[in-house]
């Protein structure tokens, strides 16, 4: 982690040393809208927002289909952010000397994000909210869901409208290797309270085995977190003002 943070220390510092030659135009060819709503790639099955994750009860809902799905918001922040974020991403990774070795991956986190001058962005998640689980059918412990964090730089982004679907998102990550496009499906961000929704809880969940359906995973954490999910289900309804 540590060395992570390093890596974006100085990229940042980079950033900053170039980004009064490099000051991005937000114009039709580069941005044909802002950031602001959601995004979800391939057949939109994965949305950030209520019905992805419950980061209170580590309990995920998984979506018929992988993808990502990314929301923001666009009201700068007193610290001098862009606004929030939200990610929910769900993939599968194959092993190759082990064809039937699939493992899935679900993972969701939140936080606050910087747009930089030379059209770099970086994600800063509230770091006890992030939630992560992996699913491996030929590991020990095959089912594994923990608390996760990772702070992101992105390279670059672009916006585009494309004649069928409208405004799609290009996102470049570090290394300049792209992200699957996403395509708006809303222009009202769908997300959970942009506030820190759990406390420092490192207990994760791990069961000896499992399947790859998509289906509900809860893990049963006992009567902590039937009280948690009343708790974000309050703290949901005050920030929706129901």
């Amino acid at each position: 982690m540590h060395s992570i943070l390093s890596v974006l220390a100085v990229s940042a510092m980079a950033i900053t040393t170039v980004s009064a030659q490099q000051d991005i135009l937000y114009d039709s060819a580069h941005n044909y809208t802002s950031l602001l709503g959601t995004w979800s790639s391939g057949s939109m099955g994965v949305k950030t927002g209520v019905g992805f994750a419950n980061p209170v009860d580590f309990s995920f809902t998984y979506p018929n289909t992988t993808g990502v799905s990314y929301s923001f918001t666009t009201d700068v922040l007193s610290d001098g952010s862009a606004g929030y974020f939200e990610e929910a991403l769900y993939r599968f990774t194959g092993n190759g000397s082990e064809p039937t070795c699939i493992v899935g991956v679900v993972q969701w986190q939140h936080g606050t994000y910087q747009t930089l001058a030379n059209g770099s962005m970086i994600l800063n998640p509230f770091y006890t909210d992030g939630r992560q689980q992996v699913q491996d059918m030929c590991a020990a412990q095959s089912n594994i869901i923990q608390q996760f964090n990772q702070t992101t730089l992105f390279q670059s982004w672009r916006i585009f409208l494309d004649p069928q679907l409208g405004p799609k998102l290009q996102i470049y990550q570090y290394n300049g290797a792209p992200l699957a496009p996403m395509y708006q499906v809303s222009q009202t961000p769908n997300m959970l309270p942009t506030q820190t929704l759990t406390a420092n809880v490192t207990t994760g969940q791990t069961t000896p085995g499992g399947s790859l359906s998509g289906s509900i995973r809860r893990m049963d954490m006992g009567s902590n977190a039937m009280m948690g999910s009343v708790v974000l289900a309050s703290t949901m309804q005050l920030a929706l003002g129901e």
